[in-house]
């Protein structure tokens, strides 16, 4: 499961049912907004060992963060790029480990905020150094977090209202399109290929009943574990649920 929970601190009690009633073997989480000491502190690593789960977190201050979440073995967890990172690539927005013979990585793509921000030309150098970081890693399973890139006009409400904001523009696309290219596979769209298919909408009152929606939360695996894929499903209920964040968890169930 991956799911951008929006601060750990306000859905904290919700991750935890969620893991109850679904007990996923590993949960990938997104925008965790805390840091390590705060993570530790706040009670959640404490409810998650009750169920079973091991925990990962990468977090600096109250922005961005991401975590791991693992029932079947946590181990060789990695945290940000390698090598040296000057900011604001020291962000905490990537994390991966291995449970049980996979390895994932849980990441949080920056905004963009718009095309003529700073920060636009920031999520393009990331991307790139993503691409080049599961480029050199052998054991890149499983990649699946907050993209904040709508990888095509299908995973978008209205194309034309997006076509010239962040997460629709050609050259974020082709960061996404480039992880493709090195044999990573988007098993959301193999198993959910119609339109309509949705991880986000915004908190604008009628946003989720009209399904004005982005695809922005993405799953991309190696091809030996895309073909353990049986199923992909979004938790539309859980963004339906009071006091929910903005995305709904994404599920993949593999094959043992």
């Amino acid at each position: 499961m991956s799911w951008n929970v929006n601060s750990i601190r306000a859905r904290h009690g919700r991750v935890i049912d969620w893991l109850r009633r679904h007990e996923p073997d590993i949960a990938l989480l997104q925008e965790t907004k805390c840091s390590d000491a705060v993570f530790a502190a706040g009670g959640f690593v404490d409810d998650c060992a009750a169920l079973g789960y091991a925990v990962a977190h990468h977090g600096r201050d109250h922005w961005n963060g991401v975590a791991i979440l693992s029932r079947v073995g946590l181990v060789d967890v990695c945290r940000g790029f390698p090598g040296p990172n000057r900011p604001p690539f020291d962000e905490a927005r990537l994390i991966g480990a291995t449970c049980a013979g996979l390895r994932v990585w849980s990441l949080y793509a920056p905004n963009g905020r718009t095309l003529a921000d700073s920060h636009y030309l920031f999520k393009l150098v990331w991307f790139e150094r993503l691409r080049a970081t599961v480029a050199a890693a052998a054991d890149v399973h499983v990649l699946a977090g907050d993209f904040n890139v709508a990888p095509t006009d299908l995973d978008i409400y209205d194309p034309v209202r997006w076509r010239r904001l962040t997460h629709a523009s050609p050259p974020e696309r082709a960061a996404v399109a480039a992880l493709g290219d090195i044999g990573l596979r988007d098993v959301t769209r193999e198993h959910l290929p119609d339109a309509g298919v949705f991880t986000w909408w915004s908190y604008r009152p009628g946003q989720v009943e009209r399904n004005n929606g982005l695809r922005i939360d993405l799953a991309l695996c190696s091809p030996p574990a895309a073909d353990r894929v049986q199923r992909v499903w979004i938790d539309g209920d859980e963004r339906r649920a009071v006091l929910a964040s903005d995305h709904a968890p994404l599920v993949l169930d593999l094959a043992d």
